[in-house]
């Protein structure tokens, strides 16, 4: 996994000293591209080092290597957090990643890896982090073929985060150049942590597999085959508020 991270950022600043040398503003100051978020909205451009190029991917790209997803505090001593139901505003954005019905998987952190036809269901864009994103096509281009990915597949895209409410389904796609037995890791972040890990048996190739949101908490997961790690993917779990409430949830900045 970090090996990965850096040979995806020496790709990514290769590509910006190429674009300095022929563009007339090397650091692209006067630049306004953005990048869409996990809903379809675009978004504006705030983002350091990012700024310095006019592709909207790879300006993605940076924002999600520098900050990978909100700052909810899971990790803080305030208890009363990890009770706190959120209205449906904060679920908003990801709707087209979770389901709420779904079979309860049993002595297990996810369902049995199957089998996935990447050609009959090509995401569109491929999202890092809270919300930046990179049109698949790009992804496929720029990321080692032999690398362990693991996402949340949505209707359209994916994503490496996702903000569901407690007791939905997510669906899972893995990468898995090498098939074979996969160690599948979970943590769980509240007021404590908890881990867990089973070992699976993964297809060569991309595998589809069932997760359920089944506890209030940052759940992170990833798998290893090969004695490879894919990177992580994280999902905030929170519970639902009443239909009306406009409590918000709190981040911290």
């Amino acid at each position: 996994m970090k090996y990965s991270k850096i040979l995806l950022c020496m790709t990514v600043f290769v590509c910006l000293a190429f674009q300095a040398c022929a563009q007339s503003d090397p650091l692209g100051t006067g630049s306004s591209g953005g990048t869409m978020g996990s809903s379809g909205d675009y978004i504006s451009p705030n983002m350091g080092v990012s700024s310095g190029t006019n592709d909207e991917g790879l300006a993605g790209m940076l924002h999600w290597l520098n900050e990978p997803v909100p700052n909810f505090p899971w990790y803080s001593s305030e208890t009363a957090f990890y009770n706190q139901a959120v209205p449906d505003t904060t679920f908003s954005p990801f709707t087209q990643y979770y389901t709420t019905t779904g079979t309860p998987i049993v002595g297990g952190i996810i369902s049995n890896p199957t089998k996935f036809d990447i050609t009959k269901k090509t995401p569109s864009s491929v999202y890092y982090g809270a919300g930046v994103g990179l049109a698949y096509s790009q992804y496929k281009s720029i990321v080692p073929s032999k690398t362990n990915d693991l996402w949340i597949q949505g209707a359209t895209n994916w994503t490496q985060y996702v903000v569901t409410p407690l007791g939905t389904w997510l669906q899972l796609v893995a990468n898995a150049p090498v098939g074979g037995p996969a160690g599948f890791y979970e943590m769980i972040q509240t007021d404590k942590s908890a881990s867990q890990y089973k070992t699976y048996q993964f297809n060569q190739g991309y595998n589809t597999m069932n997760f359920q949101a089944d506890k209030v908490g940052r759940h992170t997961l990833y798998f290893v085959v090969n004695n490879q790690p894919s990177n992580v993917v994280v999902v905030d779990v929170f519970s639902q508020a009443a239909t009306g409430s406009t409590k918000p949830v709190h981040a911290i900045s």
